[in-house]
């Protein structure tokens, strides 16, 4: 049993799921939710993306997906989908995490950051805000954070997101243009690393 933020799922078989999630202690798993798309599983709304839940499952030697045996939600983001900018945020949230975070391996730092922002959204604050301040700390935990060659108004807001908490940052008016070449290089410095496109940050930018 683990605490678990829910990254992707996908159909399979007839009632089943695969679900990606990401937890506090192991590290980003993938594993079999049987009958999960049943009405009456025993799952809930508890798969939903970036559901933050108590996961049940067990994992027998030699197999790369684990078997989920339950989903005990510990805190929803449904409310955020009727705000479609923060519905993309949380999209580039379980993207950049699926993509950047290797498998079984225990991250403790993202996993907060996670928490961090995804709090920071549900108690009213910017969804640009949130992204930005993701991508940077995302960067930076993975260890690619090069120096940043961008505007100076760019470089202070950096500068200050990796000193201060996202709840704590100097109050200002955040929309899509609010240091664009900031986003645009962590997302370009992400795909490098990846070595594939990100889906969610043309989406984003076309908001």
């Amino acid at each position: 049993m683990s605490e678990s933020f829910i990254l992707q799922t996908y159909p399979f078989r007839e009632a089943d799921l695969v679900v990606s999630f990401f937890t506090r202690d192991q590290g980003k798993l993938r594993g079999v939710a049987r009958r999960a798309r049943r009405p009456k599983s025993n799952f809930g709304s508890g798969l939903e993306r970036l559901s933050h839940a108590t996961v049940s499952y067990f994992q027998k030697e030699n197999r790369e997906l684990v078997s989920l045996n339950s989903c005990e939600l510990l805190h929803s983001q449904f409310a955020l989908a009727s705000n479609y900018e923060a519905s993309v945020a949380l999209d580039y949230f379980a993207e950049v995490t699926e993509q950047l975070l290797p498998a079984n391996e225990t991250n403790e730092r993202h996993f907060r950051l996670l928490i961090a922002v995804l709090d920071f959204l549900r108690s009213g604050g910017s969804a640009w805000a949130a992204v930005t301040y993701f991508a940077l700390w995302s960067v930076r935990l993975a260890g690619f954070l090069p120096d940043l060659r961008v505007t100076q108004e760019s470089r202070d807001l950096a500068d200050q997101m990796l000193l201060t908490p996202i709840t704590d940052l100097t109050p200002r008016t955040w929309t899509k243009e609010t240091s664009p070449d900031l986003r645009r290089l962590l997302n370009h410095l992400i795909e490098q690393h990846v070595e594939r496109n990100l889906r969610t940050p043309k989406i984003l930018e076309s908001l």
